[in-house]
């Protein structure tokens, strides 16, 4: 059973902007950590960025630095990636994911996550 649902993926040229949204399917106990994963065709999956629950700790891969915006509301609890600037080497399946550490650690360290989200798809044209 799915646990994390991702939506706004989409489809935008050279430059232009999209916003992920992530929520919870169903009760998952302790949400800590939350984060954005992105797969590339052939390729392993690698890190985006990561938020604490107090939302004052982030952390993003230094390819999206300045590009990409990581926020969560924790009443849902929901995570959100504002993606600017979007280039072709964006292009890639995301993935929500969460843990139970608060610390971000397991999730954005050790890329251990409680639950995982199917993905949504993300296509930059050129």
């Amino acid at each position: 059973q799915e646990q994390l649902v991702e939506s706004g993926g989409g489809s935008v040229q050279t430059g232009g902007s999209l916003r992920l949204s992530c929520a919870a399917a169903r009760n998952i106990a302790d949400i800590g950590c939350m984060g954005w994963f992105r797969q590339f065709e052939g390729k392993t999956r690698e890190g985006v960025a990561a938020i604490a629950p107090s939302g004052q700790i982030t952390y993003y891969a230094d390819s999206v630095k300045g590009r990409f915006t990581i926020s969560r509301e924790n009443s849902m609890p929901t995570v959100s990636l504002e993606m600017n600037d979007l280039k072709p080497e964006d292009t890639g399946v995301y993935y929500c994911a969460a843990d139970f550490d608060t610390s971000c650690a397991r999730l954005w360290i050790r890329r251990l996550a409680t639950s995982w989200g199917q993905g949504t798809q993300v296509i930059v044209s050129s």
